[in-house]
């Protein structure tokens, strides 16, 4: 319980800036209080203006009635409106935190977490976190005041009396308790399970091609009905719970009301009070019932907010990417492996002691069989991944000690699987740092990647938008728009991964000839690539095998030792 008032209040911390509105909320449910106690003293004003037959008081009546509601509705629309400021204003907020921390978590993350689940948490749950906050709030501030009021006008009335009602607190309190264990383990189940249904959704989007090509339309609405279902019957559970816990409690209240109805109309108890004050102890006794009942609500919002305050606070404590570097050298392109090994979280070693020197300029082919290590090589190069034992030099300094955006801004890549945004050509290929860049430099790099010509082919030429993943585009097409923004960047170092594999041998022809004359230019290569084309130019290649390189030398010297590459070649390089 300690752990859930720090995050509850590490919640409402975010409430800090409005706290200038909070006081009109508290103003506008204020108000909406008094007019519930009023309610009790208009009936006494009434029946005891009959009783005296006082005719002037009772013209008043009908004033009363609509200055009551009248400041009742004014109260209601100022507490709701200035809450649902709040509101908003925090999921705002949060939700901006939660993705700010998202681009900086590390690349593991990603692979340990679905992207379904990863949405869920910044749609669902930080959606979820208003019912803790500024829901739970609006309901404890506006039905609190209106129990504060009521209960004070009957301890006014008669202490005694009033006494009889505090007696049941205990009891509804552990009623409470017992619904709230309930309430928060389903509150997780459902947001877990509202992460399984995106989930399913996203994959289905993302592969729709295959889920066409394979027919798999009926499999996947069973996947998408089991998910949804599961989601349904927790959601159910939750308002099973919900709606046990409230009459409950009513039931208990009713039994406090007639104890006191009870004693209230044995002659001893009121004594000499008037049928007018009579009446309205009554009457705020049982106006109190439906404060306590919403009182006791709100532990539903509580539960669930308070269990996506734990996701949405589990995800903003955790590590980000280690920026430990404080140098920014400007890199030439040196690059030492020393005795590197990478070992992933399920003890695969994706990389055993290897030791490699490559000089500024120098173009390597890194060649094996699929799991051979290349890509986690390449991915220690940008510290997507970081290494497990040994070092990694570039320029004689540790790649720990260089700051991660001076390192990133000089390393181009080119992956295997082309990553493009939802936003026109131009964008894509001036892409982050590169925002900004001259037209003419643009062209120059779509020209370079062979891009242009089809470029200009589209409907609105470099201001046309790609669409999602840019899937409007052929395999080839949006391999050479990210080529166009490695060539733009214009980092000393260049990674290749596979950049050339979704092409058709005339476009990799130019692409080849592009790469060519900008490896020229002093800039390091490091190329994974199954084309011939690709291999046998580089002034060295490497051959891996299981995380270590097997041999190392040119194409000509490798086929000469009919060795692993010579095997390779034979069976993978034949055109």
């Amino acid at each position: 319980m300690n752990q859930d008032f720090k995050v509850y209040l590490r919640l409402l911390s975010y409430l800090k800036p409005y706290w200038g509105i909070a006081l009109l909320v508290l103003l506008g449910f204020g108000i909406n209080a008094a007019t519930e106690v009023s309610v009790a003293k208009l009936l006494k004003y009434i029946i005891d203006a009959i009783q005296e037959g006082s005719r002037e008081n009772l013209d008043w009546f009908p004033v009363l009635i609509v200055l009551l509601v009248f400041f009742r509705g004014l109260g209601l629309f100022m507490g709701s409106y200035f809450t649902a400021v709040i509101s908003r204003s925090l999921i705002f907020s949060i939700r901006q935190d939660v993705y700010a921390k998202l681009l900086c978590l590390p690349s593991q993350y990603y692979l340990d977490n679905s992207s379904g689940h990863i949405t869920a948490k910044i749609m669902y749950n930080v959606e979820q976190l208003t019912a803790a906050s500024s829901e739970s709030l609006t309901t404890i501030v506006k039905e609190g005041f209106i129990t504060i009021g009521l209960l004070g006008y009957l301890f006014y009335s008669n202490w005694r009396l009033t006494l009889c009602i505090l007696v049941f607190m205990p009891l509804i309190g552990l009623l409470v308790r017992k619904a709230s264990k309930r309430m928060r383990k389903l509150s997780i189940q459902v947001q877990n399970t509202m992460g399984d249904v995106n989930h399913v959704v996203q994959e289905s989007i993302n592969g729709n091609s295959v889920v066409k090509t394979f027919n798999g339309e009926a499999s996947e609405q069973l996947r998408f009905y089991k998910s949804s279902k599961e989601n349904l019957k927790r959601g159910l559970k939750m308002i099973v719970v919900q709606n046990m816990n409230s009459p409950l409690v009513q039931l208990v209240m009713a039994f406090a009301l007639s104890l006191i109805v009870w004693l209230a109309l044995r002659p001893q108890i009121f004594g000499n009070t008037t049928a007018g004050e009579f009446v309205a102890y009554i009457t705020a006794a049982g106006l109190l019932a439906k404060p306590v009942k919403n009182l006791t609500d709100v532990n539903e919002k509580l539960q669930r907010g308070i269990a996506a305050a734990y996701s949405v606070f589990e995800l903003l404590d955790l590590p980000e990417e280690e920026n430990t570097g404080t140098l920014k050298p400007e890199l030439k392109g040196n690059i030492y492996f020393d005795h590197v090994d990478l070992v992933y979280k399920s003890d695969v070693h994706a990389i055993q002691d290897f030791t490699l020197s490559i000089k500024s300029g120098e173009t390597i082919a890194l060649v094996g069989r699929s799991g051979a290590g290349k890509t986690s090589l390449v991915n220690l190069l940008v510290r997507f991944q970081e290494v497990s034992r040994g070092r990694i030099y570039l320029d004689d300094i540790k790649i720990e000690d260089i700051d991660l955006p001076t390192l990133r801004r000089q390393v181009a890549m080119v992956n295997q699987q082309v990553v493009l945004f939802n936003r026109t050509v131009r964008e894509n290929i001036a892409y982050g740092q590169l925002e900004g860049a001259k037209e003419e430099d643009i062209i120059a790099a779509a020209k370079a990647a062979y891009a242009h010509d089809f470029i200009m082919n589209l409907p609105q030429g470099y201001d046309t938008v790609l669409g999602a993943q840019g899937l409007n585009l052929s395999g080839g097409q949006r391999q050479r728009i990210a080529i166009a923004r490695a060539i733009l960047k214009d980092a000393p170092i260049l990674i290749l991964d596979e950049a050339t594999s979704a092409l058709d041998n005339e476009s990799e022809h130019f692409i080849q000839k592009a790469f060519d004359q900008a490896m020229q230019q002093d800039r390091t290569t490091i190329v994974i690539a199954h084309r011939l084309s690709t291999i046998e130019n580089a002034d060295r290649i490497v051959v891996m095998d299981k995380g270590q390189i097997v041999e190392q030398g040119t194409h000509v010297e490798l086929l000469v030792k009919q060795g692993a590459y010579y095997q390779l070649h034979q069976r993978n390089f034949e055109e």
